[in-house]
């Protein structure tokens, strides 16, 4: 958890919204995004949960395969 949280406890406005989607799409890590929006990490997944948006990184494999 960031020491350094300027935004726990107040309601999310709809630009911290767009940029936590702008933020995901773009495959930025979950700790990332809340140090950029001030937020916990848990925050952060608690709001994508609530607005649909997924945190799971889009341009990656989910496993390796070797022959």
């Amino acid at each position: 958890m960031p020491k350094y949280t300027r935004n726990t406890g107040k309601a999310w406005t709809s630009s911290e919204v767009n940029n936590l989607k702008n933020l995901a799409s773009e495959n930025t890590p979950t700790r990332v995004i809340g140090l950029k929006l001030g937020r916990t990490e848990a925050a952060i997944r608690t709001k994508a949960s609530e607005v649909g948006t997924s945190l799971k990184p889009v341009n990656q494999k989910p496993y390796t395969r070797k022959k």
